[in-house]
């Protein structure tokens, strides 16, 4: 490992690798991750990822992103979104990603809240597809340099301008590492929750981080719960009922065996319907039926998940899933440009850590996958565009030097509990200083009508 790179990429999800795969082979990379390659919230992506079919569905798929954020999106992030759909999947099939086909045209799928089908899947994995190809790409690369179980502390930063990252490596070192640019691309909040989707490994660190160093957030408080995961009186990361089962024809039903909801609800509102159920039912999940399915064989459709549920006591071809609700997904974040431009300079982010706007208040399925690879790429041009800089950060190692260029101290860092658990903290308080202040908004808003 070196002490300086052109460009340092936190995180080795989709966000991440599809950003390192667009930059030049003479730029030297370095990659980190704080689990192995393959705990990354992109591998565990079932559904599939969204793509315009034809130029004919373009207003359709804007409308239905924009309804499941209760138009609370930036248009004009959701627009590049779409027009560059179908360049981001041509690009996948040529790294080998195979995508589910019928006499050799691709099929699609529908998920809740989508007006057609246009999700491609390769069975129930797609994100494992995308992400383990992608991955073997990043690996042929020499000018790319990942290491695992290594995590970043903070980012070496002075002026508004990011020069690097302090990382912890494997060993346990405390290792400054200058860069010319740094793209944040370490996925979601989860691992913050009792109950998540995600890897507990996945604590927000960018965000706590952002909010130490004065990096701008957006829409923090915008949390999903993704309405159906298999119900477990097990600790640790819930398994996720995908949405393309209810779009096949899967349905919910209450206690009494009664169905209870439009399955195909955008996710938040298909969430306050479940917990406002159990509530009424006095029950701590609901049930989910995949014997409703008729168009395909549930085991080839969705082989991961029939086996999962297996695992757990259940024959999904026989007998109904409990499922209940989790955090699944954040589409707030570190605040970007349609460039993935963080407010400090020569930082980006990319992926669920950041927020351009493409999901507005609520995420529509199978738009995560799509919007990380088209901002990563976008990030990725951005760095290119400002190309002929050196590194502007001394390859310092001395922890005096440290503190008098970038005001950080080794003593901050060595009890790494106490110091993530003070990020942690943070993250929840700035989450429940939004909603205090939309619920406010809210009070005078309604008063105002009144009065």
């Amino acid at each position: 490992m070196e002490e300086k790179y052109d460009v340092i990429i936190v995180g080795t999800g989709v966000a991440g690798c599809f950003a390192a795969l667009h930059l030049p082979d003479d730029k030297s990379i370095l990659m980190i991750t704080k689990g192995e390659l393959e705990e990354s919230d992109s591998f565990l992506a079932q559904g599939g990822i969204c793509v315009q079919k034809e130029e004919e569905d373009y207003e359709s798929f804007m409308e239905d992103t924009l309804r499941a954020g209760h138009y609370e999106n930036r248009r004009e992030s959701v627009d590049v979104m779409i027009r560059s759909s179908r360049d981001v999947i041509r690009e996948l099939m040529e790294y080998g990603v195979e995508f589910a086909q019928k006499d050799g045209s691709l099929l699609y799928t529908r998920e809740g809240a989508h007006s057609t089908n246009r999700i491609l899947y390769h069975d129930d994995i797609t994100g494992k597809e995308i992400t383990s190809h992608l991955l073997n790409q990043v690996r042929k690369r020499k000018n790319i340099t990942v290491l695992t179980r290594t995590t970043m502390m903070d980012i070496l930063a002075r002026e508004n301008r990011c020069e690097g990252i302090l990382m912890k490596t494997s060993t346990g070192d405390l290792r400054p590492v200058i860069a010319r640019d740094v793209l944040w691309a370490t996925g979601g909040i989860g691992g913050i929750y009792d109950n998540s989707t995600n890897y507990p490994h996945l604590t927000g660190d960018a965000l706590g981080i952002a909010l130490r160093r004065g990096v701008a957030l957006e829409h923090v408080n915008y949390v999903q719960i993704h309405p159906t995961t298999l119900y477990s009186q097990k600790k640790g990361r819930r398994f996720l009922i995908s949405e393309s089962v209810r779009g096949e024809g899967a349905v919910l039903y209450n206690k009494k065996g009664e169905r209870f909801v439009n399955e195909l609800l955008p996710r938040d509102l298909l969430t306050k319907e479940i917990l406002k159920q159990m509530k009424k039912d006095g029950t701590q999940y609901v049930w989910l039926s995949m014997m409703t399915i008729t168009r395909h064989d549930v085991w080839k459709r969705f082989p991961n998940i029939c086996q999962k549920c297996r695992e757990e006591g259940y024959e999904v071809t026989k007998e109904w899933i409990p499922v209940v609700p989790s955090q699944h997904y954040f589409m707030g974040g570190v605040d970007v440009d349609l460039s993935s431009r963080t407010s400090m300079k020569h930082l980006y982010a990319a992926g669920e850590t950041s927020c351009n706007g493409v999901h507005g208040a609520n995420r529509l399925a199978s738009n995560s996958l799509l919007e990380s690879l088209v901002f990563a790429k976008r990030a990725a041009c951005a760095i290119l565009s400002g190309t002929g800089e050196s590194p502007q950060g001394q390859g310092c190692r001395d922890w005096r030097e440290l503190e008098r260029t970038y005001g950080i101290r080794q003593k901050d860092y060595e009890n790494e509990e106490h110091y993530f658990g003070g990020l942690k903290k943070a993250i929840l308080e700035e989450i429940e200083k939004k909603n205090r202040e939309v619920e406010e908004n809210e009070s005078n808003h309604n008063q105002a009508k009144c009065g």
